[in-house]
């Protein structure tokens, strides 16, 4: 009986997200956007980037904002700094006195509060209609603001993300594996109405939504993911179209902490919006139920039938669950498998550490 449940576990475990990938892929990746796109929109856009100890990177970041091809007089830059230590500030502002044909703000927290406090100090010196977020370590390819802009010209879009393409000397082959299937949910999700993950790389928002919401939410850490899917919930579209890549410089050290952290983040944000599901517009409410079962459910599901299959064994000296356990070992072998498996264990890392901890304001990994 341990074992018939235990098989029934895995079987849910595997199956709904294979059957989910599969479904959205075959009906909705492929399809036409059922969206008015204006590639001539031109809207005035604050890029906020939010610092906290960038020396290495904040200089060569305003620079890739700068080359953007788009108006400079319709570009308002905002750094806003959380008590660096290491001179970011000061970078940034020597970068201002070289570029005033543009108009950049610099802002300074005296504290560091986390993320999302910081762009919400920042919203308040905003003049641009549109608002884009940027990690001060992405690389935009030069047509990165026409290529997330041109989508506001329909106004059901309330907010527009980017794909995410690891770089850097220390990529992990899990990372590599699990982008690729990553990346083709959200495109998927997008076109059937919206996707409720968003990427801190690069992150757009109509900001008269952003502050109809009273801006972003400073309790958890996707506060991207999170403004997004509050703006689908009132009925807009939120977006990651195919042709917008942003590149993602990996850490050297820390890989695993920064996935556990990340995991974190995007835990609290379901668990969050996990009440709000029934409120969801029709076309979205499935992918939401779908995305909050993966994250905060399908985990332990695997988990639990690996304890019941151990204990079975040990116990029963069970060859059906010694042959499960064995096999679940020998497909560790397959890329795609190890990858899965690696995702789960960092969720499961994550919601035991939520439990201690939410991350709001964390340590750096070297890049």
């Amino acid at each position: 009986m341990l074992d018939f449940f235990a098989i029934t576990l895995i079987l849910t475990h595997f199956g709904i997200p294979l059957t989910y990938y599969w479904y959205m892929k075959l009906k909705h990746l492929n399809k036409p956007w059922n969206i008015k796109i204006d590639q001539n929109y031109r809207p005035k856009v604050t890029v906020i980037v939010p610092t906290y100890n960038e020396a290495k990177f904040i200089q060569s970041k305003l620079n890739n904002i700068y080359a953007q091809n788009y108006p400079k007089n319709l570009i308002e830059i905002i750094v806003v700094d959380s008590a660096s230590t290491d001179g970011t500030p000061k970078l940034a502002e020597e970068w201002a006195s070289k570029h005033r044909n543009i108009n950049m703000k610099i802002i300074r927290e005296n504290e560091r509060k986390g993320k999302a406090h910081a762009l919400n100090h920042a919203l308040k010196y905003v003049t641009g209609d549109i608002v884009i977020i940027a990690d001060a370590d992405a690389i935009w390819p030069s047509n990165a603001l026409k290529e997330a802009l041109k989508w506001f010209a329909d106004p059901i879009v309330g907010a527009v993300s980017c794909l995410k393409k690891p770089t850097g000397s220390n990529i992990k082959e899990v990372e590599e594996t699990y982008r690729k299937y990553y990346n083709i949910l959200r495109i998927a999700e997008s076109k059937a109405y919206s996707t409720p993950i968003f990427h801190g790389e690069l992150a757009a928002f109509r900001k008269n939504l952003l502050e109809k919401q009273g801006g972003f939410p400073t309790d958890i850490g996707a506060d991207d993911s999170h403004a997004a899917t509050r703006m689908t919930l009132i009925g807009y579209r939120a977006i990651i179209p195919e042709d917008l890549w942003v590149e993602e410089p990996i850490p050297n050290k820390g890989y695993f902490w920064w996935k556990i952290r990340r995991a974190q983040h995007l835990i609290q944000h379901f668990a969050r919006t996990l009440r709000k599901i029934g409120q969801a517009p029709k076309e979205f409410r499935k992918i939401l139920a779908i995305e909050t079962f993966l994250h905060l459910a399908n985990p332990y599901l695997l988990l639990a039938s690996t304890i019941l299959l151990i204990t079975n064994t040990l116990i029963t000296h069970s060859l059906t669950a010694l042959g499960t356990l064995a096999l679940g070992i020998t497909l560790l072998a397959v890329k795609q498998y190890r990858t899965w498996i690696a995702q789960q264990l960092h969720l499961i890392i994550a919601g035991l550490r939520n439990l201690r901890s939410k991350e709001i304001a964390w340590s750096k990994q070297a890049k």
